[in-house]
C-alpha cells in the first residue's frame, strides 16, 4: 500500500534558517525536495567522500574476515591492535586504510622476493662479493646464461670457460667468463643484486608482517565493526544534512528561504503543532497531480517479502497502484510450477527455514522467509503435478499411491484437458485471470487518479471478456434454461456499449467530434485487445514447459544412474549411482532454479506490469533525520 503524503511549503528567515534545520532534522519525518537539481558544495563533497571510505573500509573488513578466520597470535601483536581498536571515528577509519595500504605493499614485496628467489634458485646460495672478486682477479666479466639441457656446447667450455651450475627444470644452467659478450646461442640472465637466503628471508619476513596484518584487521572486524558503521551512519546524515541545505530557494533578496518538503500524512499533525510552536510559516496541502512525490510502501508481513523483487523493476510511483499484495501469491505460484518438483522445493524449503533462523542480519532473514513460502509452493506444485526428485509419480506401482494417481495433474494421471495436457491448460487459465486482474487494477487507478468516468472502458473489456468465457462453459445439452443464455449476450452488448463509447470521456467535451472519437478510440483497443491478449495468454505456457522440463531432465539422469550402473556389483554400484544423481540432479537443479526466478519476474515485469498500467519511476521517501547513535 502507498501511504498518503501531505506537501509542505516553508518559507524561513535567514536568521531563524539554521534553528529551523536542526528542529526539522529532530523532527525525521520530513522529505526535503531539491528545488535546484545539480547543486554541490565542497561540504557536501566531503562528507560523499567520507561516505565512500566508510563503505570500502567495511567491505574490506569483511572480506579480509572472510579469508583470514584466526585466532590472534602472540601477545605483542595483541597489546599493539587492542590499542589500536580503541580508536574511534575516523582514527579507527585512517588505521584501517593504513593496513589496507600495508597488505597492498606486503603482497608486491612477497611477489617481488619469490620471482626473485626462483631466479636465483638454479645458481644456489652465492654472496655476489665472490663474483667481484673473481672478475678483479681474472680481469673477465662473468656472463650467466641458460639453455636446454641437450642444446648445451661443450666447446664453450674450452672457448669462454663455460662452467655448467645445475639442470634445473630440463634447463642447463651455466657460467662462461670473456672479456666481451662470449657468441654463445643461448638465454643471457640478468640476476638481481641479493642472495638466495636473503630473498627467501626476506619473502617469510613479509609473510609474517603480511599475518600481523591481517591479524589486526580481523581484531577489528569482529570487535569494532560496529564503530565505522555509526561512522558510515553518521557521514550519510551529514550528507543528508548538506543536501537539505543546498535544497531552498533564497527569495526576498536573500532574506527569505523557500523550501518544500514532503510527509506522510498521518505524521502530519504533530509536525504542524512542531511548527506553530516554532512560528514558522508553512502551508499543508495534498500533492497536486503534477509533483513528484516521494513514495513509502507499507505492506503485511507476507507480501512485504516481494517488496525486494517489486523493487528490482521500480518503486511505483505516488499515482500508482502497489502491486505487491497482488503479484505475489502469482510469483510463488509462478515459481512453484516453474520449478515443478517436489524434491526441489523441499530443498528449497529447508534451505529458508535455515535462512530464517541463522541470517546474519534481519535482511537474510527475510530472504529466508521468502524462500519458504516459495518452497512450499513448489512442494505443492510438484505433488500435484506427481514429481519428485525426478520421478513421475503416475508411473509407480506403490500401493499407497493407487488412490490419488487419477488426480495427478498429469497426462498419466488426469489425462487430457480439452485434448491439451492439463498443466497447459491451466498455465493459460492462470495467466488469463492474472491479466484480468492486471486490467482491473488499470481501471482502479485510471478511477483513482482521474475519476470513474475513465476506468469505464477498461472495466468494460474485463466484463466483456469474463461474459464471453461464461457464455462458453455454458453446457450446450440443453440442461440449462434458454432464457438464461441471453444475460451473457446481454453484459456483452452492455460492455461493448462502455468500450465502443466511453473508453476516452474526455473526448466528450467536443460533442460532435467526441463519439467519433470513442468510436475509433473502441475499434484500436479491439485490435490491441485481440492481438495482444492472444500473445500474452501464450507466454504463460512457459510454466508448463519449464516445469516439465525440470522433470524430464531429473528423470534422465535417475535413469543413468541406475541404468549404467546395473551390471556392477551392488557392493560397487553404489557410489557411481550416487555420483551420477548428486551431478546430475545439482545441474538440473541450479539450471531449473535460475528459470524459477527469471521467467516469473518476466511475466510479472512484463505481462502483469502491462496489463496493470505499472508506470514506476517511484522516488523513496527519506526523511530528514538525525543519525542515532
Amino acid at each position: 500500500m502507498i501511504e498518503k503524503m501531505k506537501k509542505l511549503t516553508f518559507l524561513v528567515t535567514e536568521k531563524e534558517y539554521d534553528g529551523f534545520i536542526a528542529g526539522l532534522r529532530e523532527q525525521g519525518v520530513v522529505h526535503v525536495q531539491q528545488l535546484r537539481a545539480g547543486r554541490t558544495s565542497p561540504a557536501l563533497q566531503q562528507a560523499l567522500d567520507l561516505r565512500t571510505r566508510y563503505q570500502q573500509a567495511l567491505s574490506y573488513l569483511d572480506i579480509s574476515l572472510k579469508a583470514w578466520e584466526k585466532e590472534e597470535q602472540g601477545a605483542g601483536s595483541k597489546e599493539q591492535e587492542n590499542s589500536k581498536t580503541k580508536q574511534q571515528g575516523t582514527v579507527l577509519l585512517d588505521y584501517v586504510e593504513q593496513l589496507k595500504a600495508e597488505e597492498v605493499s606486503l603482497r608486491h614485496e612477497i611477489d617481488e622476493a619469490e620471482k626473485n628467489a626462483e631466479r636465483m634458485e638454479p645458481w644456489g646460495n652465492f654472496e655476489w662479493e665472490s663474483i667481484h672478486r673473481v672478475q678483479q682477479e681474472t680481469g673477465m666479466k662473468v656472463w650467466f646464461y641458460a639453455c636446454a639441457a641437450k642444446s648445451f656446447q661443450p666447446d664453450w667450455a674450452e672457448k669462454y670457460f663455460a662452467i655448467p651450475i645445475d639442470d634445473y627444470r630440463k634447463r642447463t644452467y651455466f657460467l662462461a667468463f670473456s672479456d666481451e659478450e662470449p657468441d654463445i646461442k643461448a638465454e643471457r640472465l640478468e640476476l638481481p643484486e641479493g642472495s638466495l637466503s636473503q630473498y627467501r628471508q626476506q619473502a617469510a619476513e613479509a609473510r609474517k608482517a603480511l599475518q600481523e596484518n591481517h591479524d589486526a584487521i580481523c581484531t577489528i572486524a569482529r570487535q569494532c565493526r560496529d564503530t565505522l558503521e555509526r561512522g558510515l551512519q553518521q557521514a550519510q546524515g551529514e550528507i543528508q544534512l548538506r543536501q537539505v541545505e543546498l535544497s531552498d530557494e533564497a527569495i526576498a533578496d536573500g532574506a527569505v528561504r523557500l523550501m518544500v518538503g514532503w510527509t506522510l500524512a498521518d505524521k502530519a499533525g504533530e509536525l504542524t503543532r512542531w511548527l506553530d510552536e516554532k512560528q514558522v510559516y508553512y502551508e499543508l496541502e495534498d500533492p497536486a497531480f503534477e509533483d513528484d512525490v516521494p513514495v513509502k510502501i507499507t505492506n503485511d508481513s507476507y507480501s512485504s517479502l516481494f517488496e525486494p523483487i517489486l523493487r528490482m523493476y521500480s518503486l511505483p510511483n505516488y499515482r500508482d497502484i502497489d502491486p505487491s499484495i497482488f503479484f505475489a501469491p502469482f510469483f510463488m505460484l509462478f515459481f512453484g510450477l516453474c520449478l515443478g518438483d517436489g524434491g526441489y522445493g523441499l530443498l528449497v524449503l529447508l534451505g529458508g527455514i535455515w535462512l530464517a533462523l541463522k541470517g546474519s542480519n534481519e535482511k537474510m532473514k527475510s530472504y529466508g522467509r521468502l524462500g519458504i513460502w516459495l518452497g512450499l509452493a513448489t512442494v505443492v506444485c510438484g505433488l500435484l503435478t506427481g514429481t519428485v526428485f525426478g520421478i513421475d509419480l503416475t508411473q509407480q506401482d506403490w500401493a499407497v499411491l493407487a488412490p490419488v494417481k487419477p488426480y495427478f495433474i498429469n497426462p498419466n494421471g488426469m489425462g487430457l484437458l480439452f485434448g491439451y495436457s492439463p498443466m497447459m491448460v491451466i498455465s493459460v487459465i492462470i495467466g488469463f485471470v492474472q491479466v484480468l486482474l492486471g486490467m482491473v487494477l488499470k481501471a482502479c487507478k485510471a478511477w483513482k487518479n482521474y475519476g470513474f468516468a475513465y476506468s469505464i472502458g477498461t472495466f468494460s473489456w474485463v466484463v466483456f471478456l469474463l461474459s464471453v468465457v461464461a457464455l462458453m462453459c455454458m453446457p450446450s445439452d440443453g440442461s440449462m434454461p434458454e432464457y438464461l443464455r441471453y444475460i451473457p449476450y446481454a453484459i456483452i452488448l452492455i460492455s461493448t456499449i462502455g468500450i465502443f463509447l466511453y473508453n476516452n470521456p474526455s473526448a466528450y467535451k467536443n460533442p460532435i467530434t467526441g463519439p467519433l472519437l470513442n468510436i475509433g478510440g473502441g475499434i484500436w483497443a479491439t485490435y490491441g485487445m485481440s492481438t495482444g491478449l492472444l500473445g500474452d495468454l501464450l507466454s504463460y505456457i512457459r510454466l508448463f514447459a519449464l516445469g516439465l522440463t525440470g522433470g524430464v531432465l531429473g528423470g534422465v539422469f535417475n535413469s543413468l544412474a541406475f541404468d549404467l550402473t546395473s551390471s556392477l556389483p551392488w557392493f560397487v554400484r553404489w557410489l557411481p549411482m550416487v555420483i551420477i544423481l548428486l551431478a546430475g540432479h545439482g545441474i538440473t537443479f541450479a539450471l531449473s532454479m535460475i528459470s524459477a526466478f527469471v521467467h516469473p519476474m518476466r511475466l510479472t515485469f512484463v505481462e502483469f506490469f502491462k496489463n496493470a498500467d505499472f508506470s514506476g519511476g517511484g522516488k523513496e521517501y527519506t526523511p530528514f533525520k538525525a543519525v542515532k547513535g
